[in-house]
């Protein structure tokens, strides 16, 4: 049986992004996949090149078998493959909520190595953040995970207790940015701008912004620069302030958190 790097058990939305990352630095002869999409496995394969298997397979010959299952699936995956983990494998687990301790307890393995990672979509385009925390992972180990994941974007080990937190932002942020970004345009296009120029405008914007954000880690600050004295910036943003845009982004956010939480009960 072929050996594989990475073993995707489950490439739906997320999975998939994961995979398109992974495939700029990993051979597609040393990734495997299985989903109950039949054709869409089949469909994958045919497209770069990916080995099809069960997860019975993956378990027993990739070094990082990940599970790209909802939540409440993991238990019944775990239970399904592991009498057929082989010593060197590394369970990953994507699913939110579930807790590297929860992992091991479906395993009854206290000695697995496992990693805990929280991606984002824009992992598929080499410009997303996945948080990961582990337990029992050697160092050449997350060297290996990382380096797998490097094309992906950020990759950020971040103590566990804090993933579910920033899974919030990172997670679920690109939903709200969308929204924002397509209501930009809106107001562009009232102004008289055809669509495709302003969500191009508005897509680059915010791209841009990010990485400035990025550099400078200052919201405020850049914020400030952009808002000359009674300008037409520090007008927009009187009325961003007065539809409560502030409050609604972090209620959005501890939305997201709390359903997580939710989800651990």
């Amino acid at each position: 049986m072929m050996k594989y790097t990475l073993g995707f058990i489950g490439v739906g939305n997320m999975g998939s992004a994961l995979l398109y990352a992974a495939l700029r630095t990993v051979d597609a002869g040393k990734i495997a996949i299985c989903d109950n999409d039949t054709e869409k496995t089949e469909s994958l394969a045919l497209s770069y090149g990916v080995a099809v298997a069960t997860a019975e397979e993956i378990a027993g010959n990739a070094d990082f078998v990940i599970l790209g299952v909802k939540p409440y699936g993991v238990s019944g995956v775990i239970e399904r493959i592991a009498s057929h983990l082989h010593d060197g494998a590394t369970l990953v687990s994507m699913a939110a909520g579930v807790s590297l301790w929860q992992l091991s307890r479906y395993l009854e393995d206290d000695e697995r190595s496992i990693i805990r990672m929280m991606p984002n979509t824009p992992c598929t385009v080499g410009m997303g953040v996945i948080q990961y925390a582990t337990v029992n992972t050697s160092d050449e180990k997350k060297a290996a995970f990382v380096s797998a994941f490097s094309a992906a974007g950020l990759l950020d080990e971040i103590d566990e207790s804090k993933i579910d937190a920033a899974s919030a932002l990172s997670g679920c942020g690109p939903a709200f940015v969308y929204l924002f970004a397509e209501a930009l345009a809106d107001g562009a296009v009232e102004c008289g701008l055809p669509r495709d120029k302003a969500i191009l405008y508005a897509a680059k914007t915010l791209q841009g912004a990010g990485k400035m954000l990025e550099e400078y880690r200052s919201a405020g600050d850049l914020k400030d620069a952009v808002c000359s004295p009674g300008g037409t910036t520090i007008a927009g943003v009187h009325a961003l302030e007065k539809g409560g845009l502030r409050g609604a982004a972090m209620d959005a956010v501890l939305a997201a958190y709390e359903k997580t939480m939710k989800l651990k009960s």
